[in-house]
Protein backbone atom coordinates (compact mmCIF):
# COMPACT_ATOMS: atom_id res chain seq x y z
CA UNK A 1 0.00 0.00 0.00
CA UNK A 2 1.40 3.61 -0.93
CA UNK A 3 0.30 6.31 0.78
CA UNK A 4 1.93 9.92 0.40
CA UNK A 5 1.64 10.91 4.22
CA UNK A 6 2.99 7.80 5.39
CA UNK A 7 5.96 8.66 3.14
CA UNK A 8 6.36 12.46 4.51
CA UNK A 9 5.98 10.92 7.99
CA UNK A 10 9.24 8.55 7.43
CA UNK A 11 11.11 11.09 5.78
CA UNK A 12 10.73 9.76 2.18
CA UNK A 13 9.14 12.13 0.90
CA UNK A 14 9.94 16.50 1.79
CA UNK A 15 7.46 18.34 3.34
CA UNK A 16 7.75 21.27 5.84
CA UNK A 17 7.18 20.22 8.61
CA UNK A 18 5.52 22.34 11.65
CA UNK A 19 5.02 19.80 14.60
CA UNK A 20 6.39 16.66 14.64
CA UNK A 21 5.84 14.60 17.76
CA UNK A 22 4.89 10.65 18.46
CA UNK A 23 1.38 11.21 18.15
CA UNK A 24 1.47 13.40 15.13
CA UNK A 25 3.15 14.59 12.07
CA UNK A 26 1.93 18.72 11.13
CA UNK A 27 3.31 19.85 7.90
CA UNK A 28 2.23 22.67 5.02
CA UNK A 29 -0.34 21.75 2.56
CA UNK A 30 1.68 21.65 -1.04
CA UNK A 31 -2.13 23.29 -2.49
CA UNK A 32 -2.76 25.72 0.13
CA UNK A 33 -6.24 27.26 0.06
CA UNK A 34 -4.22 30.13 2.39
CA UNK A 35 -0.47 30.16 3.48
CA UNK A 36 0.16 28.99 6.99
CA UNK A 37 -2.58 26.11 5.54
CA UNK A 38 -1.27 23.11 7.70
CA UNK A 39 -2.51 19.25 7.71
CA UNK A 40 -2.14 17.56 10.41
CA UNK A 41 -1.88 13.66 10.54
CA UNK A 42 -1.37 10.97 12.96
CA UNK A 43 1.89 8.78 12.73
CA UNK A 44 -0.57 5.77 12.87
CA UNK A 45 -1.88 5.14 9.18
CA UNK A 46 -5.50 5.54 9.91
CA UNK A 47 -7.84 6.62 7.06
CA UNK A 48 -11.07 8.54 8.10
CA UNK A 49 -11.60 9.94 11.96
CA UNK A 50 -13.64 7.16 12.79
CA UNK A 51 -10.61 4.72 13.03
CA UNK A 52 -8.71 6.41 15.17
CA UNK A 53 -8.80 5.06 18.55
CA UNK A 54 -10.71 6.18 21.85
CA UNK A 55 -7.76 6.42 23.81
CA UNK A 56 -5.44 8.46 20.51
CA UNK A 57 -8.53 11.04 20.06
CA UNK A 58 -7.48 13.19 23.17
CA UNK A 59 -3.70 13.39 22.18
CA UNK A 60 -4.55 13.70 18.32
CA UNK A 61 -6.55 16.29 18.87
CA UNK A 62 -4.57 18.42 21.37
CA UNK A 63 -2.25 18.36 18.57
CA UNK A 64 -5.00 19.89 16.11
CA UNK A 65 -5.84 22.27 18.74
CA UNK A 66 -1.80 23.35 19.42
CA UNK A 67 -1.68 24.04 15.62
CA UNK A 68 -4.84 25.64 15.35
CA UNK A 69 -3.40 28.37 17.89
CA UNK A 70 -0.21 28.55 16.09
CA UNK A 71 -1.93 29.05 12.56
CA UNK A 72 -3.64 32.31 13.62
CA UNK A 73 -0.84 33.66 15.88
CA UNK A 74 1.73 32.54 12.99
CA UNK A 75 -0.25 34.18 9.92
CA UNK A 76 -2.05 36.65 11.95
CA UNK A 77 -5.27 35.41 11.00
CA UNK A 78 -8.46 36.58 12.65
CA UNK A 79 -9.89 32.62 13.06
CA UNK A 80 -9.26 29.51 11.29
CA UNK A 81 -11.14 26.55 9.50
CA UNK A 82 -10.73 23.32 11.32
CA UNK A 83 -11.97 20.55 9.19
CA UNK A 84 -11.53 16.92 8.27
CA UNK A 85 -13.33 15.03 5.32
CA UNK A 86 -14.16 11.33 5.48
CA UNK A 87 -13.85 8.96 2.24
CA UNK A 88 -15.66 11.74 0.22
CA UNK A 89 -13.50 14.14 -0.77
CA UNK A 90 -10.54 12.68 1.03
CA UNK A 91 -7.98 12.80 -1.42
CA UNK A 92 -5.40 11.07 0.98
CA UNK A 93 -6.73 8.07 2.77
CA UNK A 94 -5.12 8.65 5.62
CA UNK A 95 -6.84 10.95 8.33
CA UNK A 96 -5.82 14.47 8.17
CA UNK A 97 -7.33 17.43 9.39
CA UNK A 98 -6.67 20.98 7.81
CA UNK A 99 -6.06 23.94 9.99
CA UNK A 100 -6.36 27.22 7.36
CA UNK A 101 -6.39 30.56 8.31
CA UNK A 102 -9.02 32.82 7.95
CA UNK A 103 -9.74 36.74 7.80
CA UNK A 104 -13.17 37.93 6.81
CA UNK A 105 -13.47 38.88 3.08
CA UNK A 106 -10.75 36.07 2.60
CA UNK A 107 -12.72 35.02 -0.57
CA UNK A 108 -13.50 32.05 0.79
CA UNK A 109 -17.25 30.47 0.06
CA UNK A 110 -19.22 27.64 0.49
CA UNK A 111 -17.38 24.22 -0.55
CA UNK A 112 -15.51 25.31 -3.51
CA UNK A 113 -12.59 26.80 -2.83
CA UNK A 114 -9.40 28.02 -5.23
CA UNK A 115 -6.07 26.37 -4.09
CA UNK A 116 -3.27 28.06 -4.52
CA UNK A 117 0.56 27.59 -4.35
CA UNK A 118 3.72 29.15 -2.59
CA UNK A 119 5.39 31.53 -4.61
CA UNK A 120 8.47 29.68 -4.29
CA UNK A 121 10.23 27.70 -1.85
CA UNK A 122 11.63 30.75 -0.12
CA UNK A 123 7.81 31.05 0.68
CA UNK A 124 7.04 27.89 1.51
CA UNK A 125 10.26 28.00 4.02
CA UNK A 126 9.81 31.25 5.58
CA UNK A 127 5.78 30.24 6.58
CA UNK A 128 6.59 27.14 7.92
CA UNK A 129 8.69 28.48 10.16
CA UNK A 130 6.79 31.27 11.08
CA UNK A 131 4.24 28.28 12.55
CA UNK A 132 6.97 26.52 13.92
CA UNK A 133 7.68 29.55 15.82
CA UNK A 134 4.27 30.12 16.71
CA UNK A 135 4.15 26.67 18.06
CA UNK A 136 6.62 27.07 20.98
CA UNK A 137 5.00 30.86 22.25
CA UNK A 138 3.41 30.71 24.88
Amino acid sequence: MECIFCDVIAGRVPAHRVLEDEVAVAFLDHRPLFPGHVLVVPREHLETVTDLPAAQVGPFFSRVQRVTLAVESGMAAAGSFVAANNRVSQSVPHLHVHVVPRNRKDGLRGFFWPRGRYRDEAQAADTAARLRAAMTAP
